[in-house]
């Protein structure tokens, strides 16, 4: 039984198709790329202090609750450990 042209990658979208195509897609994307980064802004300093200080406050009170939790499981492991080792 005999490919026939599509099947074997000599055809309009096969391999062939696709290496003609690449530079148009390309240029495509790079035209999309210049319009997007066009729209970016740069936050101003003031953005950037509230920002940034949201990020500390919020990494600080997540490492004090953190600390709280761990600390009690800690303390729950250590009693239970210790009323174990006394029935022995």
């Amino acid at each position: 039984m005999a490919k026939s042209a599509t099947a074997t990658g000599f055809g309009g979208d096969g391999l062939t198709g696709k290496l003609k195509k690449w530079p148009l897609r390309t240029k495509s994307f790079y035209t999309e790329v210049r319009t997007e980064m066009k729209k970016v802004t740069t936050p101003t300093r003031k953005e950037v202090r509230a920002t940034t200080l949201v990020v500390i406050i919020t990494v600080f009170l997540f490492g004090a609750y953190f600390w709280m939790v761990d600390t009690a499981i800690g303390h729950a492991i250590d009693k239970l450990l210790r009323y174990f080792a006394q029935r022995s």
